[in-house]
């Protein structure tokens, strides 16, 4: 199922926020996978998402819809995407990448901790 779901790429929309440590994550696995998605972003106030409702019947995030069908919250999606998609051979390393960012990033951000660190 991985690769006739790898070759006929099939339109994604995730329906997320920036904010949102799940939808982060969600996001993170569609780069590592090398996928082409398109971004919704969601209103904050849970009031305020009648877009989300009507597109995908939910009214919490995250929630990709591939091809029709709905998926709900990062659990099922990081699944239904390690289930039908192939990763990339050098998804280790960029994860890899990723993470010295990240920690870089910590470093410049938050020198008392780094420091703290032996």
């Amino acid at each position: 199922m991985k690769e006739e779901m790898a070759m006929s790429a099939p339109t994604l929309e995730l329906w997320q926020t920036e904010w949102c440590p799940a939808s982060h994550r969600v996001r993170q696995r569609l780069t590592e996978l090398g996928l082409t998605y398109i971004n919704r972003q969601v209103a904050v106030e849970q009031r305020a998402r009648a877009e989300l409702r009507a597109a995908t019947g939910a009214s919490d995030i995250p929630v990709l819809l591939a091809d029709g069908e709905t998926v709900l919250g990062e659990q099922a999606i990081l699944a239904y995407l390690n289930e039908h998609f192939i990763e990339p051979p050098d998804a280790c390393e960029q994860r890899a990448k990723a993470a010295k960012a990240k920690q870089k990033e910590l470093e410049a951000t938050c020198p008392k901790l780094t420091a703290a660190t032996p």
